[in-house]
């Protein structure tokens, strides 16, 4: 008598676990050795081959000469379809491009993703000051130039949520005190853009302005990143950081009532 196959794994049981074996990889861990995707996606190591086996073949990982696993490319065509990825970057990238010719130092453009801020586009300057964030990198809302254009622009509730939470410190500089932070969230919302001074390195002034939807919500952010020893440049870019973010905003169909500030 023939054996009878094994059940099947209950589909959302499945799903979670592939999940699981994508969420492994991060900006620290952009390559992994099978082993270390077990261990990272806390699973059996049959069952990480057995699903590593399946994005592999799917296009979703792939194998590199080492034998290490990396974010395949059919996985980068999926998330290109994400309206706030593909299609904010198309409208925004003539403005980042004109902004890097005014500034010729780094610009970024983000989104927000819950209580993080997500990069999607950005433009690196040869000699400008060097950044920790990349295309696809995440970093705690409080501590950035986007990131606080971005919250100060949110919810009430979820600024309250964030203010509430333990705020992680990276440099001496950056701001964890809750009072504090609501200060910097009223004032980034009284200017119109955000300065994130030396808050993420102790080398680097992050100016940013929020850019805007058609019915006027923020959707994203955009940002230059300038060295720490040119303090007084800094307020120099806000207004040429602001034109930028309007730019894309009338772009994304966004009509500001006269007199508004465009922030």
């Amino acid at each position: 008598m023939s054996r009878s196959r094994p059940a099947a794994p209950p589909p959302a049981r499945s799903a979670h676990r592939l999940l699981a074996v994508l969420g492994a990889f991060d900006q620290r861990h952009p390559a992994l050795t099978l082993t270390e995707i077990s261990t990272r996606a806390r699973l059996p190591l049959a069952t990480a081959h057995r699903l590593v086996a399946t994005l592999t073949d799917w296009g979703a990982l792939e194998r590199e000469e080492s034998g290490a696993y990396t974010i395949g490319l059919r996985l980068w065509e999926v998330a290109a379809l994400a309206p706030r990825g593909f299609g904010l970057r198309q409208v925004a990238l003539p403005f980042l491009e004109d902004l890097y010719e005014a500034t010729h130092e780094n610009v970024q453009l983000a989104v927000r993703d819950g209580r993080e801020v997500v990069y999607i586009e950005r433009i690196s300057g040869r000699a400008a000051v060097d950044v920790h964030t990349r295309v696809g990198a995440r970093w705690p809302l409080h501590a950035t130039g986007v990131g606080l254009a971005l919250l100060a622009h949110s919810d009430p509730e979820l600024q309250e949520r964030v203010c509430a939470e333990e705020l992680t410190g990276f440099t001496p500089y950056t701001v964890t005190d809750p009072t504090a932070l609501r200060r910097v969230l009223a004032e980034v919302r009284r200017t119109g853009a955000a300065v994130s001074d030396r808050q993420i390195t102790d080398d680097a002034i992050s100016v940013a302005a929020p850019v805007r939807g058609r019915r006027g919500e923020v959707v994203a952010a955009v940002s230059v990143v300038v060295p720490a020893q040119e303090p007084d440049r800094h307020p120099l870019l806000v207004p040429v950081v602001r034109v930028a973010a309007l730019g894309i905003s009338r772009a994304l169909g966004w009509r500001p009532s006269p007199g508004a500030a465009g922030g």
